[in-house]
């Protein structure tokens, strides 16, 4: 493990060094700062947007920031690469340096930048399967990947802008760093990312089911689908005058509109999972009841965090963090069990046990902060209010006109809290009491439906 990180520590690191100097040798110094201090603007919004489809069920800010890295360095310096390579190569092949150029960026540069992208999709994918369990891990990866990618590639464009703008004495308005700026960082910011994100919806319906064809069929077909979008956006200054707002308007608004929409449902969907896998885990004794509403809810899961770290420090507040993770984890990896079968989850039963281990030995720090938040954010359904005890029935005053057997006994009657037979009404039990064993209740708590075909 402590070799492959180093490895991967060391492939970014080396590319990084090689894309900065790169960039900066054909922005120039000048250029390289302008262009970075302009690109970053559009990173964190975008960064924010993804991490918000996948809070519920967070992926490792390591895994997070090795995918930014890769596109911002590793496959930049291989798009940057092979796409000169490639335009060299055809314009020394038809003399034509024009038409190079213009087959660069609609046939060589689409294909070569979403496959350098997608190798962080597929490294993902291979040596972390357990943590990809569906499309808003595609979405989630393949955004931090391409976003990183779309910051490096617009340092060198409003880089090489601003070289222009020096040489020829331009105004800052009618400069050509501003209308780079405009139509890179203003109008068309998720370009990439929309196109990357074809290829980890790909990836992501891959991890829903079992089958070689499955595995490789559908990351591919995403795949085509993001190289053939890139080049319908490269391609869109060729179509004239208003070649470029046309495929805006009509392709490229729409599909962001689609995906935005298809986010918010996949998240949706999968709290709403969350949600009914924990409450079996709650049923039988693993978790407290309140935790559940808890545990869905993204504003109750940062106040607990929040009142953790206000008694414990930052240690308590990470537990809760890792139980929060693994409560989720837990329920999607059930999830995915019930709904694919045996051969979709092959290790279930392992990988329950260890979650459930995990949980365990965090409870007591996380299950009471949980509950709190879950109070406080009146997630709970209210509490019965218990009334005052009265004088005993034969001393309240009742006007004799009224006071008649059938009014005290008729079926579901109640006076003043009482039963129609004169017995206080029970107190109920508040709903977040625990109702647990001393220890862990059992190793193997939940039976899926269909017996234990998948244990």
């Amino acid at each position: 493990m402590f070799r492959a990180r180093a490895c991967v520590f060391a492939v970014l690191s080396v590319s990084g060094l090689a894309i900065l100097e790169l960039v900066r040798e054909q922005t120039g110094t000048a250029g390289f700062f302008v262009g970075l201090g302009l690109a970053v603007l559009p990173v964190p919004p975008l960064l924010a947007a993804f991490r918000w489809l996948g809070r519920a069920a967070p992926r490792p800010w390591a895994q997070l920031l090795f995918c930014f890295g890769w596109g911002a360095c590793t496959a930049a310096l291989i798009a940057i690469l092979a796409n000169n390579f490639a335009t060299e190569w055809i314009a020394e092949a038809t003399a034509d340096a024009s038409a190079a150029d213009r087959l660069g960026s609609v046939a060589i540069a689409p294909v070569v930048e979403e496959s350098a992208k997608a190798a962080a999709l597929v490294l993902v994918f291979a040596f972390r399967r357990r943590q990809f369990t569906g499309p808003a891990d595609g979405f989630v990866v393949a955004g931090f990947t391409a976003t990183g990618f779309a910051c490096t590639e617009n340092v060198l464009y409003l880089g090489n802008a601003f070289g222009e703008d020096v040489q020829s004495g331009a105004a800052a308005l009618d400069s050509v760093t501003a209308a780079t700026f405009f139509v890179r960082i203003v109008v068309s910011p998720f370009a990439h990312p929309l196109f990357t994100v074809l290829t980890g919806l790909g990836f992501g319906a891959a991890a829903l089911g079992a089958g070689r064809m499955r595995r490789i069929g559908l990351p591919l077909l995403g795949l085509l689908a993001a190289m053939g979008l890139h080049a319908l956006w490269n391609s869109s200054s060729r179509f004239g005058e208003y070649g470029f707002y046309v495929v805006y308007g009509c392709v490229m608004v729409p599909v962001f509109a689609l995906l935005l929409w298809l986010a918010v449902r996949i998240r949706r969907r999968r709290l709403r999972a969350v949600a009914g896998e924990l409450a079996v885990y709650a049923a039988a004794g693993w978790l407290r009841p309140a935790e559940v509403p808890a545990l869905v809810s993204m504003p109750a899961r940062s106040l607990a965090r929040a009142l953790a770290r206000s008694t414990g420090g930052r240690a308590a507040g990470r537990a809760v963090a890792l139980y929060e993770a693994d409560a989720a984890a837990l329920a999607l990896l059930r999830h995915r069990a019930r709904h694919g079968g045996p051969a979709g989850v092959p290790d279930f039963a392992c990988r329950e046990r260890e979650l459930l281990r995990r949980l365990w030995l965090r409870r007591a720090t996380a299950g009471p902060v949980l509950a709190r938040a879950a109070v406080l954010e009146e997630l709970l359904p209210p509490r019965p209010v218990p009334l005052a005890p009265l004088e005993p029935l034969e001393r309240v005053f009742v006007p004799p006109a009224r006071r008649t057997p059938t009014d005290l006994t008729a079926p579901g009657r109640t006076v003043s809290g009482l039963t129609p037979v004169g017995r206080p009404v029970p107190k109920r039990s508040a709903p977040w009491t625990p109702a647990t064993p001393e220890g862990p209740p059992s190793s193997r708590p939940c039976a899926l439906p269909g017996g234990d075909g998948v244990r």
